[in-house]
């Protein structure tokens, strides 16, 4: 089975979390520190704080905005349940609208929409490492005075005129789970402009305390560890050539699928391929089906809109969520794919939709 995605961890990460244990700083401590610095560089050198998760990074930014009971905030339906989540978590509401349907980003049209006398801030989401549309996101949210938070969880190194993901809105959060571009087991970081704002989710994240035992606000304990700090700098190094392996096999298979809606990139958008996401407008689940007992690794992200979870149970008409839930599929694009592999992909894929036609 080619899989659908394998995290990357070999000597150098294994050599800098025996560092860590021998040094007997295992909790937040220096590697943190060091780690937040070198993302920093990412994302147009914007404060940088690391946290547990990208959920949590997700939830502080919500709180450190003051978000929370009697806020609505504006998120697409079509993205992983945490999005909705965070905002829920807060106490305000997730107010889901719709895709477009090239990219699978929140539209901004659709936001514009949803905007309400009670609305705080919109969340856009990075989807599968295309950047959603944050020039006009950006021009709406300073129109109606609300906050712009990037969901960046799938778009390490995305960027937008060669502006990077994650330094477009007022606050962002990025993921380090093991399938993203790059993890440190578990994890995730908030970056933001703001200094103030950045302070707020330093504390939130350590139980509201910058100095032991001086509580200055009620917070949670959502730390980074120095061991999953040390794994994701060695994880940032390696960073930009697994981005450029991952454009190399899209692009690969763009050039080699028939039959099957291959991925847009908009113009002056920088692709980082998460998920490497075709369309099938019939058949999809019997391409799964037919993939995986060729030996194919492949996914549906995501078969359920968030709205219609048993956790939110909202009835919306959103039709492109809607038509992507039905014909999304996602296909292996990961950095150590072979060549061989990715013929077989190709091939697979390709054989399967033609006998799946006739």
């Amino acid at each position: 089975m080619i899989p659908l995605a394998r995290p990357l961890i070999g000597d150098e990460e294994r050599q800098a979390v025996d560092d860590v244990l021998r040094s007997g700083m295992i909790a937040q401590g220096p590697e943190v520190a060091s780690f937040e610095s070198e993302f920093g560089l990412h994302v147009a050198d914007r404060h940088c704080v690391a946290v547990n998760s990208g959920t949590s990074a997700l939830h502080l930014a919500l709180l450190a905005l003051g978000i929370g009971p009697g806020d609505e905030v504006i998120v697409p339906s079509f993205t992983f349940a945490a999005t909705g989540n965070s905002v829920a978590l807060t106490g305000a509401t997730p107010v889901f609208a719709d895709i477009e349907l090239e990219t699978y980003c929140l539209d901004p049209d659709a936001a514009q929409a949803a905007i309400t006398e009670r609305t705080a801030a919109i969340m856009p989401v990075h989807l599968y490492g295309h950047p959603a549309q944050m020039g006009r996101l950006r021009e709406l949210a300073d129109k109606h005075s609300l906050a712009l938070i990037e969901d960046a969880a799938q778009a390490h190194l995305a960027a937008i005129d060669g502006r990077p993901v994650g330094a477009w809105g007022d606050i962002a959060g990025f993921s380090f789970y093991p399938t993203k571009n790059m993890t440190t087991g578990e994890g995730g970081m908030v970056t933001t402009s703001d200094p103030q704002l950045a302070r707020r989710v330093q504390l939130l994240r350590n139980q509201g305390m910058e100095q032991r035992y001086l509580n200055e606000l009620v917070g949670l304990n959502n730390r980074m560890t120095d061991i999953q700090a040390a794994i994701g700098r060695v994880q940032l190094t390696r960073l930009p050539d697994w981005t450029k392996a991952r454009q190399r096999n899209a692009e690969f298979l763009t050039d080699h699928l028939e039959g099957v809606g291959t991925p847009v990139i908009r113009d002056g958008y920088e692709h980082v391929f998460h998920q490497y996401t075709i369309r099938v407008e019939q058949g999809r689940d019997s391409l799964v089906t037919a993939l995986q007992d060729m030996g194919v690794g492949c996914a549906v992200y995501y078969p359920t809109p968030t709205h219609e979870l048993p956790s939110f149970g909202l009835s919306l008409d959103l039709p492109n969520t809607r038509t992507a839930a039905q014909q999304v599929l996602s296909l292996p694009v990961h950095p150590s794919l072979t060549e061989a592999e990715l013929e077989t992909i190709a091939t697979s894929v390709n054989k399967a939709v033609e006998e799946l036609s006739a």
